[in-house]
């Protein structure tokens, strides 16, 4: 131990001041500047008994690398498969996790399929994120719609969806009658409408789903989306329920399909129907000059 002499005689008064000095939030350094002590030994008796102050605490960064390294030994991986998944040297996990129980080795089969898995794994997530960058591109690219777009938009979902008069129907029924089970096509269809001046007047909504699901919460939704009350709705239209049928369209998420009728809507029917094989002309008709 370092005898005290010379200017450390006065140690008694020598320590109040440091520990004065340690208790305002010093450091060991800023404490040694301030008293001339270039003595460590003398520095550490000084301090002897008194905490440092917490902001001179250096946080351990790796005590989280700690923790995960010791949950994947106890999850049976080797050193080799920490070092992949943490980025640290194995050195490190060694002394992390040398208290833990070594894991049974795997046979080589079992350990190349774990192999694979996790390659596929991988690929799954390269092939999923390059899926959602070209859906988005291309939702970029459609811009704001205009009028003339929407409408031609409109009349192929309806050809596509909506019900057709028949050319066996010598009444020509020619109304607008469209249903559907996605919330965003109906929305489409909508405002479709709204382009072609239909007033919500003349607009007529009606569930059709299975007696099995809750109907209650279905025509709550629907009417939600359309902007209706639901006791507005007509009465649903229920399917029976086959037991030996594998429906795959249950749960909470099935809300059946929403049929949207429009009163006085046979012009409009025959407006569509034209605009649609006024679509399939010119399409042919382009085809004809790019073939020539």
């Amino acid at each position: 131990m370092t005898e005290i002499t010379g200017k450390y005689a006065d140690f008694e008064g020598l320590r109040e001041r440091a520990v004065a000095l340690r208790r305002q939030g010093l450091s060991r350094r800023q404490i040694r500047d301030r008293l001339f002590v270039d003595n460590n030994d003398i520095l550490n008796r000084l301090l002897e008994g008194e905490p440092p102050p917490e902001w001179t605490k250096r946080p351990n960064a790796k005590d989280d690398l700690r923790e995960r390294a010791r949950e994947l030994r106890l999850q049976g991986m080797t050193y080799d498969q920490i070092q992949v998944e943490l980025g640290c040297s194995k050195s490190s996990i060694s002394l992390w996790v040398r208290d833990l129980p070594k894991p049974e080795r795997r046979d080589p089969s079992e350990q190349a399929r774990l192999a694979a898995r996790k390659r596929w794994e991988h690929e799954l997530a390269v092939r999923d994120d390059e899926r959602q960058r070209t859906k988005e591109a291309a939702r970029q690219e459609v811009g704001t719609l205009a009028d003339r777009e929407l409408f031609l938009v409109g009349v192929v979902l309806y050809w596509a969806e909506g019900g057709k008069d028949k050319a066996y129907n010598d009444l020509h029924s020619e109304r607008l009658q469209f249903i559907n089970s996605d919330p965003n096509v109906i929305s489409l269809y909508l405002r479709w409408l709204e382009l072609l001046g239909v007033e919500r007047e003349r607009m007529r909504f009606r569930v059709s789903i299975h007696e099995s699901a809750d109907v209650a919460k279905a025509e709550a939704f629907w009417a939600d989306l359309v902007g209706v009350d639901a006791a507005s709705l007509q009465r649903a239209t229920l399917k029976k329920h086959n037991p030996k049928t594998n429906r795959k369209n249950t749960g909470d998420a099935y809300r059946g399909c929403l049929t949207v009728y429009i009163t006085k809507g046979a012009e409009l029917y025959r407006r569509m129907e034209g605009a649609w094989y006024g679509i399939v002309l010119s399409a042919r008709q382009s085809d004809h000059e790019n073939r020539t």
